[in-house]
């Protein structure tokens, strides 16, 4: 096979290179970005199912969900109040145990 160099420096195939069609897409433009309300489906069970065979009957072993998380990613400003929220979420249970657990000793 010839090298990349060759084929480029061909004349017919060197407006390849130039040519923005031909770009790879960028990880970021790649994805669609889901916001906050469906950010559900990469957790709930209703959107998970198990693959055994892909679609010529070879055996698989993944899931619906790792197929989302190739496709979708959720949208920064979202993905940002998700991480908040769940460390707020974390932090009111703290206090809660804290709480059940000061009123249980006075009793």
């Amino acid at each position: 096979m010839s090298s990349q160099e060759e084929i480029l420096s061909d004349g017919r195939f060197s407006c390849v290179a130039r040519d923005p069609r031909f770009w790879e897409m960028p990880e970021k433009e790649r994805k669609v970005k889901i916001d906050k309300r469906f950010r559900a489906m990469f957790h709930d069970k209703k959107f998970k199912l198990r693959y055994t065979v892909d679609k010529r009957g070879r055996p698989v072993n993944y899931s619906s969900t790792e197929n989302l998380r190739k496709f979708y990613a959720l949208s920064e400003s979202d993905s940002d109040l998700s991480e908040g929220d769940s460390k707020e979420l974390k932090v009111k249970k703290k206090k809660k145990k804290k709480a059940k657990g000061k009123g249980e000793a006075d009793s």
